[in-house]
């Protein structure tokens, strides 16, 4: 396993990544539109890449929290996510998604249609967690972004422990 104080850290735009799909008929659901689920995979897929890149290896979804569907994406929308590393730890990263859409025929502009927040864990060939690389922010955003992630990991941390002192009455 590698020490943390050996692997040399990494900017966000080392591992940043943007897919862009058109949806079809196969992705809607009974109300004509993309089923959120679908959006949902895209997410997960794209932070996954992501999160692999920063850490040099495999990376598995801990949590998927702060998710929003804005609007509603439709058959023929062109579907961009886009995902940035935000924040990184000792085994564990995050990664901020947002999702836009345009018309695959048209030129206009394209209209945000979710965000989400994902916690990634880097894992080795036995699935237990692995160290990663500290994050480096080089731009105000990448900072801003950062401080925001250090603010979401303690609420998800506070959450937990309030959850898990619940457990001991019941």
């Amino acid at each position: 396993m590698h020490d943390t104080t050996t692997l040399a850290g990494r900017p966000p735009s080392a591992s940043h990544l943007t897919l862009s799909q058109i949806m079809d008929q196969h992705h809607t659901n009974l109300m004509g539109t993309v089923h959120g689920g679908r959006i949902l995979n895209l997410i997960d897929s794209v932070a996954g890449v992501v999160a692999a890149r920063h850490s040099d290896g495999p990376a598995v979804t801990a949590a998927i929290d702060e998710t929003a569907f804005l609007r509603a994406v439709r058959v023929g929308d062109v579907v961009h996510v886009d995902a940035r590393i935000t924040w990184a730890g000792r085994s564990s990263m995050e990664v901020t998604v947002k999702v836009t859409a345009d018309r695959w025929d048209r030129a206009v502009p394209p209209t945000d249609v979710a965000t989400a927040h994902l916690v990634m864990v880097a894992v080795d060939d036995n699935g237990h967690p692995r160290p990663v690389p500290p994050l480096l922010p080089q731009t105000d955003g990448d900072r801003r972004r950062y401080r925001e992630a250090q603010i979401r990991r303690e609420h998800r941390l506070t959450l937990r422990r309030a959850l898990l002192d619940g457990t001991e009455d019941a």
